[in-house]
């Protein structure tokens, strides 16, 4: 049991890999509802499934300190995701959540996005490997446009394409406090990449775009060497894996001739 009275400087629990099941989970969430100082807790490999998150989510809308909650590889599907998201709504401590490595696919995504809508509090939103698709990349794209407070938005290998990067390219153009955003194994080609440079013309706060084991070759390479001559935000860049060619390592080239803001590829 997390209990306060024991220990008052108790702050972090890791329970990573113990197989609690949806049991153990409303065990613990019984427990969070009275705790006052644990702040982090990592269930990662733990099979809570939906019924776990939904215990957990209940606890989250009364709890005064958990700020950072990890539920990553739990099978926690798009139900699970809809009573975090709930949770997300009344949460005023949470700040990161990593629900990554669960099939929440797009309806999950959508359930997020409308939490982030109301929301004031979380930084940083996990969803690798979520199999949210375009749909769920539409979605938070458009939460994104309002949404104040996320600063890091991890999509790897989710299966957005160059329609899902167009939604967020979109978003980009208005958010002002994202810096970071992973996209890596998405399935973005030169159109994709094209939507995303154009969008980073106006952005003035992204520093950190993963762009990396994508599909976006020599033209990708081109358009996004195009707005690095202007950006003077962007820190890190990250094109491993993109077929790129000797050409479009020499536009990237030429750009960084031109741009010295830009600190890592």
């Amino acid at each position: 049991m997390v209990d306060n009275t024991s220990d008052e400087t108790f702050i972090t629990l890791d329970l990573a890999g113990n197989e609690i099941g949806p049991l153990g989970a409303q065990h613990l969430a019984d427990a969070l509802r009275h705790n006052t100082t644990l702040t982090t807790l990592n269930l990662q490999y733990n099979e809570i499934g939906d019924k776990g998150a939904q215990h957990l989510a209940d606890a989250l809308r009364n709890s005064t300190t958990l700020s950072t909650l990890n539920l990553s590889w739990n099978q926690i599907g798009a139900l699970g995701a809809q009573h975090l998201a709930d949770a997300l709504c009344h949460s005023t401590t949470l700040t990161r959540l990593d629900i990554s490595y669960n099939p929440i696919r797009a309806l999950g995504a959508q359930h997020l996005a409308d939490a982030l809508r109301h929301n004031t509090t979380l930084t940083t939103l996990d969803l690798q490997i979520n199999q949210i698709g375009s749909l769920g990349a539409q979605d938070l794209a458009d939460a994104l446009e309002n949404n104040m407070t996320l600063t890091t938005l991890d999509l790897q290998l989710n299966q957005i394409g160059d329609v899902g990067a167009e939604h967020l390219a979109n978003a980009l153009r208005n958010n002002t406090t994202l810096t970071a955003l992973h996209l890596s194994y998405n399935e973005i080609g030169g159109k994709g990449a094209q939507h995303l440079a154009d969008a980073l013309q106006n952005n003035t706060t992204l520093t950190t775009l993963n762009l990396s084991s994508n599909q976006i070759r020599e033209i990708g390479a081109q358009h996004l060497a195009d707005v690095l001559r202007h950006n003077t935000t962007l820190t890190t860049l990250d094109l491993q894996h993109n077929e790129i060619g000797e050409k479009g390592a020499q536009q990237l080239a030429d750009a960084l001739r031109n741009n010295t803001d830009n600190k890592a590829f």
